[in-house]
């Protein structure tokens, strides 16, 4: 089953702070979704930018996505 990453982009001075807690949130979304074969993380792209992500089954994306509204998604090889 094919897998897709939704992302949230954060720039700024406190970019990363604020990627971290929204991990929080997504993770807790996890949870109580019980959306056993999802992860959500964060990256740090650089000195400015960080994204937090969810990582979903292609069938789970829709819904995911309709509930978060990330800012972007894409393919996970």
């Amino acid at each position: 089953m094919k897998k897709i990453k939704l992302i949230w982009d954060f720039t700024g001075k406190d970019h990363l702070e604020i990627a971290k807690h929204h991990e929080i949130h997504l993770s807790e979304f996890i949870k109580r979704e019980k959306l056993m074969e999802s992860i959500a993380g964060i990256e740090v792209v650089s000195e400015t930018h960080t994204i937090a992500h969810i990582i979903v089954l292609e069938n789970d994306m829709i819904p995911v996505r309709d509930a978060l509204r990330p800012v972007r998604g894409e393919w996970v090889e």
